[in-house]
């Protein structure tokens, strides 16, 4: 049994300069054919459940999506993440983050996520450092978010390249500096440039705006902040962005959109052909958009 804990498979990728993804799962039987393309395309990479998927969507809950990883896992090439517990939501309300995430801590998931993006910088440091005691103490990686990843939200964004020329609600580097020596945090997920996918009932089947991403910033963020850099909303980004970003600090890429949307298209035909297509859209995310597949030749290293 390899003893690597997430927290060390993403210091080998970032020290790699290559990327593990994290898939979303809205669905529990998507995540048979993500784990399955995983595995046949020799990718490590992250199963993964945010809070959004089981209040909005069908992943029904943290134990539920824990059991079905425990009946389908494959630990060369897997593991599991909490992603995504807002202190407050996409709906403004308050959340009892604190209950979501230790029951991810308690039950053994490998990596959990408090997003205190819509906080004050003070507020989310107490909210980030709050989490990241009570999970090291029971040796779990926590990732956080600083800036705003914008999409969630209801109703229409503002014009992308309106968004992106006047770089809101990026990440501020010096913000990142002092943000990551006071949580303690283990990775950060950083704004700069990318959206995530809406999850509204009313938008979420709409195709997602092309995004770009700032390698400055990121270069700026790497400057200042020694730990792994996270990217959400990965999916619908040019290529060559995605690319470089690994290469200048980014070792982990969230997927959620890309492989849901071909599942929703068919699950009212057949799960089967659902999951069909589950497992054909994570292939080609690997293998054509980020490029990689036999990772965990880079990554899993034992065991």
């Amino acid at each position: 049994m390899n003893t690597c804990t997430m927290s060390d498979f993403m210091r080998r990728a970032w020290q790699a300069g290559t990327a593990i993804p994290g898939f979303n799962v809205p669905y529990l039987p998507m995540m048979a054919p993500i784990v399955q393309a995983l595995r046949d395309t020799r990718c490590f990479g992250l199963i993964m459940v945010a809070r959004p998927e089981w209040m909005k969507f069908q992943s029904k809950g943290i134990r539920e999506v824990y059991e079905e990883y425990q009946r389908v896992k494959d630990t060369r090439c897997t593991r599991l993440h909490l992603d995504h517990v807002p202190v407050i939501d996409e709906d403004g309300l308050r959340v009892d983050y604190m209950a979501d995430l230790g029951l991810a801590v308690e039950l053994g998931y490998h990596s959990i996520m408090v997003d205190g993006s819509r906080l004050s910088l003070e507020e989310n440091i107490a909210a980030t450092k709050k989490v990241v005691d009570m999970a090291h103490a029971g040796g779990i990686p926590v990732e956080a978010e600083l800036g705003a990843v914008m999409g969630h939200e209801e109703g229409p964004l503002p014009p992308y390249d309106e968004l992106f020329e006047s770089g809101k609600g990026f990440t501020d580097p010096q913000e990142a500096l002092r943000f990551v020596r006071e949580t303690g945090v283990d990775w950060l997920s950083v704004a700069v440039g990318s959206v995530h996918g809406a999850i509204s009932a009313a938008r979420k089947s709409e195709k997602k705006v092309e995004a770009r991403l700032s390698i400055e910033r990121l270069d700026a963020l790497q400057a200042l902040v020694n730990v792994p850099m996270v990217l959400h909303g990965g999916s619908g980004i040019r290529k060559a962005c995605v690319l470089e970003a690994i290469r200048h600090g980014i070792a982990k890429i969230n997927v959620g959109t890309a492989i849901r949307q071909p599942y929703e298209a068919l699950m009212g035909e057949s799960v089967a052909k659902a999951q069909e297509a589950a497992y054909a859209a994570t292939v080609q995310a690997v293998r054509e958009e980020l490029e990689l597949e036999n990772s965990v030749d880079k990554i899993y290293v034992g065991g």
